[in-house]
């Protein structure tokens, strides 16, 4: 028979492993959650999808390896060659000026950095830098056929480390690039460090539309009508699908104009085009 204090130690006991048992699970719901975390983190989107930041940049590697062929036929048919027009604007919004340096990045097929060349003249220098080899030599046949050799190079660069000195380049573009890069804040931060004091950062980008009945237009024509045109001309919807999904999930023009003063450019501000389909965005280092 079991005396009262071997029933009070047992009962001591088996109050000890209960109280052990809740400590361990708050332990293990506690860690769980950490993991959790921790996965968010880790997480980016890829057009509407959450994908691992690490896989990111190889798939969009993947859409612009895919586009790069008829990248220019493309960007006529979607805009209706009002891109010509934007990039025309970008350029008049530079300033820049003969001897000069400038930063063409993300800059696919070369339409600005072959401006930009005529502008610095044989005193001045343009990089055209672009993390997709595909798109790089795509540009660099484009404007080698040109006849654009003296003032032009080329580097496959990543805009979140850019591999340049500090305070190196009087203009930095960024054309319709700015929206693929998995850390934006990061890519803005290496375009602050590269640039002289004084210099200025130009991106163009595709934004969010300033009326409600334009946007619910372009949502039509972006997520129905691009992905055939994109496979009619390019045999390729999914690149195009993934374009469009991109668009959207780019910060909003004040957001991203937050972003540029968080790293450090000042006097900034920008400019909605064709009623904010497309902004370009301005900012100084001083």
């Amino acid at each position: 028979m079991q005396s009262t204090e071997d029933a009070k130690s047992n009962a001591t006991g088996l109050e000890q492993s209960d109280n052990l048992l809740d400590h361990l699970s708050a332990e293990t719901i506690d860690s769980t959650e950490t993991i959790d975390k921790v996965d968010d983190t880790q997480q980016t989107h890829f057009g509407f999808k959450q994908v691992a930041k690490e896989q990111k940049e190889s798939m969009v590697a993947d859409v612009f390896h895919s586009v790069a062929a008829k990248y220019d036929v493309m960007n006529d048919l979607m805009s209706l060659g009002i891109h010509r027009i934007w990039k025309r604007y970008t350029i008049d919004c530079s300033g820049i000026r003969p001897g000069q340096k400038v930063l063409d990045l993300a800059g696919g097929t070369g339409d600005l950095a072959a401006k930009f060349s005529r502008i610095v003249g044989e005193t001045g220098q343009v990089t055209l830098a672009d993390i997709n080899h595909s798109m790089l030599m795509v540009g660099k046949e484009k404007l080698t056929n040109m006849g654009i050799l003296s003032n032009l190079n080329y580097v496959q660069a990543n805009a979140e480390a850019l591999p340049f000195p500090d305070n190196h380049f009087d203009l930095v573009t960024m054309a319709f690039g700015l929206r693929n890069v998995t850390e934006k804040s990061n890519a803005l931060a290496s375009i602050f460090r590269v640039l002289k004091p004084g210099g200025r950062l130009l991106v163009l980008e595709f934004s969010k539309p300033s009326s409600e009945l334009l946007s619910k237009v372009y949502d039509t024509y972006s997520f129905h009508l691009l992905p055939k045109i994109g496979k009619l001309v390019a045999n390729d919807a999914e690149s195009y699908q993934y374009l469009a999904e991109s668009i959207r999930m780019h910060p909003n023009q004040e957001t991203l104009e937050g972003m540029m003063q968080d790293v450090g450019f000042e006097q900034t501000s920008f400019t909605n085009l064709t009623g904010g389909i497309v902004a370009l965005h301005r900012g100084f280092k001083f």
